[in-house]
């Protein structure tokens, strides 16, 4: 899996990531029982609400050979904060359409 990463703007001040990466690295919660490698391409903010730029850094994740996007948690779970982004919804059905079935998507990291 060649991954790219798209969390919250509004979080990145003060989460850097960590417990995604971790579950990467330990292939848990969005990435348990996977065997196949992962190898993270990017990890980039949505480019703030309400979150227009995601498509368009979506498409350079996968520009950059990205096979598979992963909403962060903090978008889709609303994670640490317990506030889910109002545009989670809307965020991923126009990157899911913009982009087509070539390319796997992830609710959540963890």
């Amino acid at each position: 899996m060649k991954l790219g990463i798209i969390r919250c703007a509004q979080t990145e001040d003060y989460c850097p990531g960590t417990r995604d990466f971790a579950v990467i690295r330990e292939k848990q919660g969005a990435f348990a029982g996977g065997t196949e490698e992962i190898e993270i391409i990017g990890f980039i903010n949505c480019g703030g609400c309400p979150g227009k730029k995601t498509v368009l850094r979506a498409r350079e994740l996968v520009k950059r050979g990205a096979d598979t996007i992963a909403f962060a948690s903090c978008i889709q779970k609303g994670m640490p904060i317990g506030y889910p982004c109002p545009f989670a919804k809307k965020m991923k059905d126009v990157v899911q359409e913009d982009l087509g079935e070539s390319v796997r998507f992830l609710d959540h990291t963890h």
